[in-house]
């Protein structure tokens, strides 16, 4: 394991998006949304996607520099296009014309179509909070078949998050952001590359077997290779069976149909597709009774018997803000293939050994 600073992080990944074609602001931006989910301990949206990335820039699936798109304007609906540049820089250009258009009404729609990958929606959710509104996402990432549906042993969903933003008064706001799938593509990735072990049965094997190995989604592959999803046998298993199923099939149809993305397909380019819908508080509760009784409730929960084992029982958002603050104190945690990982992509694109020396001195 070797663990690295923020700061030094940030500016390590930053060298290498700006190698590969993003302009400093654009790579400086990537590698902050990237370290900021390996904070709150989303490391299968962390710096982990570098190499995916830059796979995928190579490719042409995406493209840098890009400035969204409107395609439908009213005053309570708008319409982007992504135009597949990085989810990092056309996502919250999306966004906030979806916060704009929530505050001038109290009520908004977002359809976002064609984004690079917008790595973790918690962040579109935080943006929105942090403008006072409530946020709700249903996102699809199309083209990327992972997850099977409940009953069946083959790659139909994506792993198609879910994700919803409570913003508070002088607090963080309350985040819910998990993917469908029991675990998120990220994270059999995280596994395939030393970390994190995944829970028993995330899988599922053409012939109905469960299993924790990552070579039954990715197929046979080396420590440091890449890892290609259409090349396993096995699938990961949606979560809560029926009710997880049902939620990602929801997803890929708001997410992906409804915005123009498409609903998850094979042998097609790599896309996000989010609907966002956007409620301002202030509008719908002129007396402020919500936030009250946001308090109130969550100390409700928060003070709930636990079962043996568990401290505390937590609502959404309290391990990301208790990992937040550690890293940032500590630095950032990554197991040696992982890093290694990001070292050869580095340099591939040109960084220097220096910055790369840089970086974990």
């Amino acid at each position: 394991m070797v663990t690295i600073k923020v700061a030094r992080l940030i500016d390590f990944v930053a060298d290498v998006f700006e190698h590969a074609s993003s302009s400093p602001e654009e790579a400086r931006r990537i590698a902050t949304y990237l370290t900021t989910a390996n904070l709150t301990g989303h490391d299968s949206h962390g710096v982990i996607r570098v190499p995916v990335y830059i796979r995928w820039q190579k490719m042409g699936s995406i493209v840098p520099n890009q400035t969204a798109e409107v395609v439908v304007d009213t005053p309570s609906l708008v319409v982007v296009d992504g135009k597949f540049g990085y989810g990092q820089t056309v996502t919250p250009q999306a966004v906030k014309i979806g916060i704009a258009r929530c505050k001038a009404s109290g009520l908004a729609a977002l359809a976002l179509r064609n984004s690079g990958h917008l790595g973790r929606v918690g962040d579109w959710a935080e943006m929105a909070a942090a403008e006072g509104l409530v946020s709700i996402h249903f996102v699809t990432a199309a083209g990327s078949l992972l997850v099977a549906p409940y009953g069946g042993v083959e790659k139909r969903f994506s792993t198609a998050p879910y994700c919803v933003g409570i913003p508070r008064h002088g607090q963080d706001p309350i985040v819910l952001d998990f993917a469908t799938s029991i675990v998120a593509e990220g994270k059999v990735l995280v596994a395939s590359r030393g970390g994190k072990k995944l829970p028993k049965g995330a899988l599922i094997d053409a012939d109905g077997t469960l299993s924790e190995d990552p070579a039954v989604l990715y197929g046979p592959y080396e420590a440091e290779g890449t890892r290609d999803h259409t090349k396993g046998t096995g699938a990961i298993r949606a979560f809560g069976e029926h009710k997880g199923s049902g939620l990602a099939f929801i997803c890929e149809l708001l997410g992906g149909a409804l915005t123009g993305t498409g609903a998850t397909s094979a042998n097609r380019r790599f896309a996000n597709g989010m609907l966002a819908i956007y409620i301002d508080p202030k509008v719908v509760d002129p007396a402020d009774f919500f936030d009250g009784e946001i308090a109130r409730y969550t100390d409700f929960i928060r003070t709930t018997k636990p079962v043996s084992g568990v401290d505390q029982v937590l609502v959404p958002g309290d391990t990301e803000r208790k990992m937040r603050a550690e890293r940032t104190a500590n630095g950032v945690p990554l197991p040696d293939d992982t890093w290694a990982a990001i070292v050869n992509t580095a340099r591939e694109v040109g960084v220097s050994e220096a910055s790369i020396q840089r970086a974990t001195s």
